[in-house]
């Protein structure tokens, strides 16, 4: 049927909202698509929901393509079962947590790798029942502590999310590479320009794990590219080129008076020395362990990605408290050639054979000379630091660039991390129980409307693909009785050719304020019925290059249908 904006619950506004600072927020509330129910919980109203369930009906299709089978799982499950794979502890706070009036716990889900797990145990009992593919679009829940940028970031929020059950690791590899093409048909099909990079796994656990990022100026992801090759990954996936060690020889370590340079930009100050001579040591706890971290002076470490290479445990860093009672931990003076008990951890550069200026482990003291290897060792190599554009990439050496992105999804190959939990076993042909592998695949249906308005907006308005967008052409009647039956007989012919039509046949309402909400909108193309209507003659405009052109009804028909 013809869409009738005289008859839609539409309310577009003029003016930004208060609270909103990137363009989807700002432009998806103006134009009607979505209004706040609470902080993070968005209503979809009746434009925006015909694009969301556009992007489920594009996902849909290719999950279809490659054999998924589409379920629906409940919202509302038990905790016991995150508790056994420890992901209630590694979600934390993230997790809405609820009892019922029995005192059960449950959680509302955030993912439903557990559940999945469970369900293809009681249904799949031998080698012949897999592999499987089971997929849902369901709504998922996170409790943000500061849910922003309107439905990109929510603590409600809607997501497609997959899972494969294979035998053999060779089958996951399998199933791996049909998911990833899948990607990037829908993702091309949306209408996204995207990137593919190397990811960590975090909380979701297993081994091989890509990332999809749509770069816009509203992402919250930070990623690399190559200029020189095809190399791609989010920064905390980017691994550290080290450059070969000369083999000088160093003199004995020489204790420095150093008073009043507590922090890097002091000493290298007060000795005339760059930055990257010194050694950086910073101190973390780790589940409630001091742990310290070693990195040169001129670099940063990444908490994410240390958090990320210790996951499930907790990193945070040390507090004046932690300091008392430990004289052997002098603040702002730490260096690892004093510290005993302690596990030190250090990025690559830190390597065997590297001198280094360091805190000397007592008040207004510091060591010049300390060798990596003589003088401390490193317990455990990890890349922690935080990634600058033209460090060098790990694939040919060119210079990286970073860019910001938002992510839209993300492929995991799990491995048997929840098949262990769960002894998910089925029997094997050689009539001995099989654990089965697995990998996880999601795609954030909500974040992807609000990623594609990111992309895609002008400076008048949304600007939706065809694929997506809430109708195929937006009829303008701007005028009064005239333009508006010749309108609706435009849209009643285009309707029965399958072209779906956004009729704005308001009365009483300015040619200006009609043609101001079909910018807003967004729909592809834009036909008005104006001031030519008597000798049958309409505008046609293309709403994202902004090319007009008059037509007579039947060529503006043949044009739209063709």
């Amino acid at each position: 049927m013809v869409l009738r904006m005289s008859r839609l619950m539409l309310k577009t506004l003029r003016d930004d909202p208060a609270d909103a600072e990137t363009a989807s927020h700002k432009l998806l509330v103006r134009a009607g698509f979505v209004r706040r129910s609470s902080a993070g919980v968005w209503i979809w109203l009746p434009l925006g929901k015909r694009v969301l369930e556009n992007v489920s009906r594009v996902v849909r299709e290719e999950m279809d393509a490659i054999g998924g089978q589409e379920v629906l799982l409940p919202a509302l499950l038990p905790r016991e079962h995150y508790e056994t794979t420890g992901r209630a502890g590694e979600y934390g706070d993230l997790l809405f947590q609820l009892k019922d009036r029995k005192g059960a716990d449950y959680v509302l889900g955030p993912t439903h790798e557990e559940i999945f797990t469970q369900v293809v145990k009681d249904q799949c009992t031998s080698y012949k029942d897999l592999p499987v593919i089971l997929y849902q679009i369901q709504t998922k829940y996170r409790d943000e502590a500061r849910p922003r940028s309107g439905v990109l970031r929510g603590r409600e929020f809607q997501m497609k999310d997959s899972y494969s059950f294979d035998t053999t690791d060779e089958g996951l590899a399998e199933a791996y590479r049909a998911h990833r093409d899948a990607y990037i048909r829908i993702f091309t099909r949306l209408g996204f320009d995207y990137r593919i990079v190397s990811a960590v796994s975090g909380a979701m656990g297993g081994s091989a794990s890509e990332e999809f990022l749509a770069p816009a100026e509203a992402g919250e992801d930070t990623f690399v590219d190559c200029p020189a090759c095809e190399y791609a990954a989010n920064t905390e996936a980017v691994t550290t080129v080290v450059p070969p060690v000369e083999g000088a020889e160093h003199g004995p370590v020489e204790e420095l008076d150093t008073p009043d340079t507590p922090t890097i930009e002091t000493l290298a100050a007060h000795l005339g020395v760059p930055a990257s001579a010194t050694l950086k040591n910073l101190l973390v706890k780790v589940d409630g362990k001091i742990t310290a971290v070693g990195v040169p002076g001129d670099r940063e470490v990444d908490l994410g990605k240390l958090g990320e290479h210790l996951a499930p445990a907790v990193v945070e860093l040390v507090t004046a408290e932690d300091f008392e009672g430990r004289p052997e931990l002098v603040r702002g003076y730490v260096g690892p050639q004093g510290l005993h008990g302690i596990e030190y951890l250090a990025d690559p550069r830190i390597a065997r054979g590297t001198a280094w200026i360091t805190g000397a482990n007592a008040p207004g003291k510091h060591a010049r000379n300390v060798v990596c290897g003589r003088d401390f060792e490193v317990d455990r190599y990890l890349d922690v630091v935080t990634v600058r554009p033209g460090d060098p990439c790990p694939r040919c050496g060119a210079g990286l660039r970073l860019d910001r992105a938002i992510e839209i999804g993300h492929i995991f190959q799990l491995g048997r991390k929840y098949a262990d939990a769960f002894q998910l076993d089925v029997l094997g042909q050689q009539g001995k129980p099989v654990r089965v592998t697995m990998g996880s695949y999601g795609i954030g249906v909500s974040r992807a409307v609000a990623a594609l308005a990111e992309q895609t907006a002008d400076d008048q308005g949304l600007c939706w693909p065809r694929e997506v967008a809430p109708a195929d052409v937006h009829l303008v009647a701007a005028g009064k009785a005239l333009q508006t039956e010749l309108a609706l007989d435009v849209a009643e012919k285009l309707h029965a050719a399958g072209v779906r039509v956004l009729l704005d046949d308001r009365a009483g309402v300015s040619p200006g304020v009609k043609f101001t909400d079909a910018e807003l909108i967004g729909v592809p193309q834009i036909l008005v019925v104006g001031r030519r209507a008597a000798e049958g003659v309409v505008e046609l405009k293309d709403r994202r290059s902004g090319e007009r052109v008059e037509l007579t009804v039947d060529e503006a028909l043949a044009r739209l249908t063709g």
